[in-house]
């Protein structure tokens, strides 16, 4: 089973609100997840990124493929940068 990281589309029309979900890649985008580790607001303009950085962690560590968008959200919540100083590299420049 091939584990991803990805967004699920929460809110309103023209409202988006994402919730940053571990699942499936079978899965269908808004289907089932095996665990939420945060949100993300495109809308607000400060703050709208919350990500629990211990749950991000544990997943990369087991395998999970963060999608390229939650690749750069993570980047931004500085959890890619931990996750190569785990693992022992140096971490990509910016």
């Amino acid at each position: 089973m091939a584990v991803k990281i990805r967004l699920r589309r929460m809110g309103t029309k023209k409202v988006p609100y994402y919730r940053v979900v571990v699942a499936d890649e079978r899965t269908a985008r808004d289907g089932r997840f095996l665990e939420s580790l945060g949100t993300y607001d495109p809308v607000r303009e400060t703050g709208g990124l919350k990500i629990d950085t211990e749950k991000a962690m544990r997943w990369l560590q087991k395998g999970a493929q963060p999608t390229e968008t939650v690749r750069s959200l993570l980047r931004g919540a500085g959890v890619m940068r931990q996750y190569a100083e785990s693992r022992g590299k140096a971490p990509a420049a910016a």
